[in-house]
């Protein structure tokens, strides 16, 4: 099952992410060297929020990344959630 992590940033988010955007992407790195995390990315125009595509076999895969995330964990991220989703095209 896929499992999509919205995540909703703060304002100038661009440049206060800076400080942890290399521990972010080692984290999101490892997820996808490992399997579950398939893609992910920040919306632009405007960079006011972040998709990342999970695949396991619950959605506590995509819980544990945005709780270990330092985006989150540094107040960049809003609000965040997991949502199922149903792939009809591209499942492989």
């Amino acid at each position: 099952m896929y499992y999509i992590l919205f995540y909703e940033t703060v304002d100038n988010y661009v440049e206060k992410r800076i400080p942890y955007r290399e521990e972010h992407l080692s984290l999101a790195q490892q997820a996808y060297q490992n399997g579950s995390l398939i893609m992910g990315g920040a919306l632009d125009d405007p960079a006011d929020s972040a998709m990342l595509v999970f695949k396991g076999d619950n959605q506590q895969v995509a819980i544990e990344f945005a709780k270990n995330d330092p985006y989150v964990k540094n107040g960049l991220i809003m609000k965040w959630q997991v949502r199922p989703w149903n792939v009809v095209i591209g499942n492989k």
